[in-house]
């Protein structure tokens, strides 16, 4: 697990084989499918647990009892941009090549919204439960693409005040509700 996060979070999904990440793993390719199924199955493990690890580290983060909207998201951005300035491999596994598998990423997507939705139910009770759903996704897809932008162009400028950004973006989503 640790050589593919390493290869798919340095190089692109299509430029990663099997090959490679049996060589850099020091594993036979009979070891590789004995665990895997295929390429794919290996990247959607890889992101799937490096998201849950993400999104722990952020849960860890919201205060037990928040007063509002911002005291939510502003702990709970800071240390999402935080752990993926400080982990660029992880980042790239979640944001840049898990992406590609357009499907997965939508089921990322909708599981993240449901993260969101369990972060915020202390302060709040949707009375439109569609309409909250669908803010919660949108507010989701968003921060992503705010991220992966900030991703590919090299991670430019103050991590504290990308945190600010998606910050507003998620209060004024979320307090549209």
């Amino acid at each position: 697990m640790a050589s593919a996060v390493h290869l798919f979070g340095t190089r692109d999904y299509d430029d990663v084989t099997v090959t490679d990440v049996c060589s850099r793993a020091k594993v036979s390719k009979r070891y590789f499918y004995e665990h895997f199924r295929d390429r794919e199955d290996l990247v959607i493990k890889v992101q799937r647990e490096r998201n849950e690890w993400l999104l722990r580290e952020v849960a860890a983060a919201a205060p037990p009892s928040p007063a509002g909207l911002a005291d939510v998201f502003r702990p709970a951005l800071r240390t999402l941009v935080g752990l993926l300035r400080d982990n660029p491999e992880t980042a790239h596994v979640i944001y840049i090549n898990a992406p590609r598998m357009e499907t997965r990423r939508r089921g990322v997507l909708h599981e993240d919204a449901h993260f969101v939705g369990l972060m915020l139910r202390p302060l709040m009770t949707p009375k439109d439960q569609v309409a909250y759903d669908r803010t919660l996704l949108a507010l989701v897809a968003g921060v992503s693409e705010v991220i992966i932008d900030w991703l590919t162009h090299g991670m430019p400028g103050d991590p504290d005040q990308l945190a600010d950004h998606l910050t507003t973006i998620a209060v004024a989503l979320a307090g549209s509700l």
